[in-house]
């Protein structure tokens, strides 16, 4: 038959197979070791994207950045749900396909290896010397003491007339099947996670704290089995923000550390504590991890609206613009001032030097020389009573701003605010005094119960494809015959015959102890 007419009557085959066939087929396909290993290499894929781009339950600050640097490719990313990979459709898909292949593999495998604890060792053939390996001895050896010789070799023992068979290995059936239940338990580690975990980011300001409510979250990523009581009651302070910086070098601005200096409140009523956090190093409360993420500068400013009062005053969190000079974009809105709302664009350069042209910039991420430049002051409706959210980095909406009125902008501009100045409004409008530097950390707030049983099955997998990989299935052969001993051997594993060649030369030792006629 040709290959033609095979094609042609396997699609006939198909054709005819009916809704009940198409489903048996689907279904051996999905349980398949082969859909199996294609679906692992999907999951691992698509968690490639979630290490390459920011991720706004990680680093919503890198998100907002690449909003306004290339909103295009922002957009696209968000289309295909790349900023929130580990929580999109499709990876939650293939994870569910992944685990339901498992499922498939397992319990056939379960059954099979249930079988072949329960069998038996097989016979001895009637010519052992047809087998890959073979030896004999003269001696008195009796079937009694083989068995009871190979049994202490570890080997499961049938004797019979004249004969003794005996086989081991069969951890490696054992680790191949542990490990695919470890890979389900891995998934359904994720998957408690996910259903009783959360994970939520908030940012700190020096001298300000943060309480573990819902509502003291910038964004909050609860599970769906998650409720509000259901967070850890814990408390801190940040009292103080330091970092170090290489100031001479090739590598000069590069950071060194960073450390958050905390009063921590294990629970409303317990006493705090002090705590220094690191990257890396996160503070754990009652299984919830606090883990460092980010920092940046947040200039203190006074604002004072047209009728002498102060309508403004505190810190301003900037976001970083350049990261190795930690030049910050800064956005104040004003909307108690009076007779109109404030708003100000500017720039906060850390050590500020000028430069040739008659502009300013930072030479060093460090706090040396901290400056404030005044991109832009307006006045009028900032829109932030009409019920939509506004994002803290941007002054208004390009529909807002465009009916802002601009009461200083480009040459009109003076020239950056040293701690203590301050700038006058045209108009009598108000002031502007830039009073003082704070530092600002961002911190990630996880709470995943299947942590550390994914950790304990990551093991148990490691440890099984070890065991799947390294034992052999292994059969030896005994046959005693007046006084003449035949031994013979082979393995069931491919490709392990010249590994075993050494194991039965010893075992043919321990048989033939005290008999030195062996051939």
């Amino acid at each position: 038959m040709s290959v033609d007419e095979l094609e042609r009557e396997q699609a006939s085959r198909q054709a005819g197979l009916g809704p009940v066939g198409w489903l048996r087929w689907a279904w051996r396909t999905l349980t398949s070791m082969r859909t199996a290993l294609i679906l692992l290499f999907l999951l691992a894929l698509g968690s490639v994207p979630g290490s390459l781009v920011p991720q706004r339950g990680v680093e919503p600050d890198k998100v907002a950045r690449l909003y306004e640097q290339n909103p295009t490719l922002a957009e696209w990313y968000d289309r295909f749900q790349l900023f929130e990979v580990f929580t999109s459709t499709w990876f939650a898909a293939v994870y569910l396909l992944l685990f339901t292949s498992l499922i498939g593999c397992i319990i056939p495998r379960t059954l099979t290896y249930v079988r072949e604890l329960r069998r038996k060792p097989p016979a001895a053939p009637k010519n052992l010397t047809r087998l890959p390996h073979a030896a004999s001895f003269e001696g008195a050896l009796s079937v009694e003491e083989a068995a009871r010789r190979l049994r202490r070799l570890r080997f499961r023992v049938v004797t019979g007339d004249g004969w003794v068979s005996a086989e081991k290995g069969y951890l490696r059936e054992t680790g191949n099947l542990f490990f695919h239940v470890a890979l389900l338990g891995i998934l359904l580690a994720i998957g408690a996670g996910s259903l009783y975990g959360y994970r939520g980011n908030v940012l700190v300001v020096e001298g300000d704290g943060f309480a573990n409510t819902v509502a003291a979250y910038d964004r909050f990523i609860p599970g769906s089995q998650v409720s509000a009581e259901s967070l850890e009651p814990f408390s801190l302070q940040l009292d103080r923000f330091d970092v170090s910086y290489q100031v001479a070098g090739d590598k000069r601005g590069q950071a060194l550390d960073y450390t958050a200096h905390l009063k921590v409140n294990d629970t409303p009523t317990a006493p705090a504590r002090d705590v220094q956090l690191k990257v890396n190093s996160p503070l754990e409360v009652g299984g919830t991890q606090t883990y460092l993420i980010g920092n940046g500068y947040a200039p203190v400013f006074k604002v004072t609206d047209g009728k002498g009062q102060v309508a403004f005053e505190g810190p301003v969190a900037c976001l970083i613009e350049d990261k190795a000079t930690m030049t910050s974009g800064c956005v104040v809105k004003v909307p108690d001032a009076q007779p109109s709302q404030l708003g100000f664009l500017l720039r906060f350069l850390p050590t500020s030097v000028p430069l040739t042209d008659g502009t300013y910039a930072s030479a060093f991420p460090g706090e040396l020389n901290p400056e404030v430049q005044l991109l832009g002051a307006f006045s009028g409706d900032l829109g932030l009573r009409d019920g939509r959210p506004q994002s803290v980095y941007e002054l208004a909406p390009p529909e807002t701003l465009k009916k802002l009125k601009p009461l200083l902008m480009g040459t009109s501009v003076p020239k950056p605010l040293a701690v203590g100045q301050s700038v006058e409004l045209p108009g009598g409008a108000g002031r502007l005094e830039f009073t003082g530097v704070k530092q600002w950390m961002t911190l990630q707030v996880a709470y995943d119960p299947g942590r550390l049983p994914a950790l304990l099955f990551a093991g148990t997998a490691v440890v099984s494809i070890a065991l799947s990989l390294l034992v052999r299935r292994r059969r030896v052969f005994v046959r005693v015959k007046d006084a003449t001993v035949e031994v013979g051997g082979l393995t069931r594993t491919e490709g392990s015959a010249a590994g075993f060649a050494e194991e039965f030369a010893d075992i043919v030792k321990v048989l033939s102890a005290g008999d030195k006629d062996v051939r």
